[in-house]
């Protein structure tokens, strides 16, 4: 392990380049052994870890002084050195060399298309999915089988997609898929939830206006909390708490406005509480379930909907579906065939685009775009069917969307004091390596 050789330099001072460990010369020779420049975050940290132990010493730009890790004279903070260690970054200038590689503008513009990719896949959906169930055009009185079409379109969408990307392995990047039954029965209970989940979501949606769907299912953020201290024994801040009470007064509030207007279902409000229910269940339970299908997303996916698929047909007859779709006039319709198919379609995306969305931004961005995507929703609902709501009607969604934002930010400051949190003194350390 070589140290600069560099004489009379000090703590915080900078690499001399001249040893086999530092700057140009480390790197030159790939991080062979004997260097420490270029060999990996983990041995880097722990170096520099030992230093700061020490209260000395300078390797290859890495310094230690009393109880803080310093770069080339600049301090790092706890959560930069643990990131660096578990990324193996050999410089903590590199990260922000890289994500300067794109222009401003085309970073901006690449994420002004994903946000609006996203908006304009969950909304369509939405508009299309009412339709579906709840046109007076249509007159289709068939809310499973609607919901089991669209599971067997993304099951078949998935399928193929993996089929083609086995084929054209550099053109499409999608995981293998092979339906294997011992699989299948581990994920079987997400399954069940998750039938819930988009059931109830379309139930709600068949029996209350698409403006006030957002307020119908507005609860997703208080089961988080309720199920996370019942099932997961986790606690929530005051401030979290506040904001769920914000939201619970908003959709109180939007009830009792629904109901002074006359355009109330009691029904589709209970279906869209449900909802919210499935919904916290269903993030739940996919973090127990995803290790079987080797931690991936569209594996899941496509056991999930294979599931569904299976599990909807006895639904279809018990609930009398599949007479109702018998005497369905347009059964023959390619109109009909083709919305259905749409729908489908726009199920299997908004997976695709959510995940493309939280790629680009970040989580945190992803449920803020989420919210604001909720407003303009149910602008466009009160636009499109030319309805006049009152002022408490428009207080009820502010509530709820402010509330939800709040919980959001608050959530997201939270873990970034915790992730800032300087390390423990010397005395109260223990085994850590930072």
């Amino acid at each position: 392990m070589a140290r600069c050789p560099g004489p009379g330099r000090k703590a915080g001072s900078r690499p001399c380049g001249r040893g086999p460990g530092c700057g140009a010369a480390g790197a030159a020779q790939g991080g062979g052994a004997g260097t420490q420049c270029t060999g990996g975050g983990e041995r880097q940290v722990a170096f520099a870890a030992r230093g700061q132990r020490q209260g000395r010493g300078s390797w290859c730009g890495w310094t230690g002084r009393g109880n803080s890790i310093f770069w080339k004279g600049a301090p790092l903070k706890r959560s930069r050195i643990l990131h660096m260690a578990l990324t193996g970054a050999s410089d903590p200038s590199t990260e922000a060399e890289a994500n300067g590689e794109k222009p401003f503008l085309l970073r901006a513009l690449q994420i002004a298309l994903v946000v609006s990719l996203y908006w304009v896949t969950s909304i369509s959906m939405v508009f299309l999915n009412k339709y579906l169930l709840d046109s007076p055009s249509l007159r289709l009185d068939t809310p499973i089988f609607v919901t089991f079409y669209q599971c067997l379109v993304t099951t078949l969408l998935c399928k193929g997609l993996s089929a083609l990307a086995a084929c054209c392995p550099g053109a499409v990047d999608f995981p293998s898929l092979r339906l294997d039954l011992r699989v299948a029965r581990s994920v079987l209970p997400l399954s069940v939830v998750f039938i819930g989940m988009i059931t109830f979501n379309n139930l709600c949606l068949k029996y209350v206006g698409v403006a006030f769907y957002n307020v119908g299912r507005s609860l997703t953020t208080v089961f988080n909390v309720l199920l996370s201290y019942l099932l997961l024994k986790q606690t929530t801040s005051f401030y979290a708490l506040l904001t769920c009470g914000i939201i619970i007064g908003g959709f109180w509030l939007g009830v009792d406005q629904e109901g002074a207007e006359g355009t109330l279902s009691w029904l589709g409000t209970v279906f869209g509480v449900l909802a919210s229910l499935c919904v916290s269940l269903n993030a739940i339970y996919t973090k127990k379930v995803l290790p079987a299908v080797d931690g991936s997303i569209w594996r899941l996916t496509f056991y999930n909907n294979v599931n569904a698929c299976v599990l909807f047909l006895p639904l279809l007859v018990l609930l009398g579906e599949l007479q109702a779709l018998c005497d369905f006039a347009q059964l023959g319709s390619a109109h009909f065939w083709g919305m259905m198919t749409l729908g489908g379609l726009f199920g299997f995306a908004i997976g695709y685009v959510t995940g493309l969305q939280i790629k680009f931004t970040s989580p945190l961005t992803h449920n803020v775009s989420g919210t604001a995507k909720a407003c303009a929703q149910t602008v466009l609902a009160v636009l499109y069917y030319e309805e006049t709501k009152s002022f408490l009607w428009w207080t009820s969604n502010m509530m709820v969307l402010g509330g939800s934002s709040a919980y959001t930010w608050v959530r997201g400051w939270e873990m970034k004091k915790i992730l800032e949190e300087p390390s423990p003194k010397e005395g109260e350390k223990s085994a850590m390596g930072v």
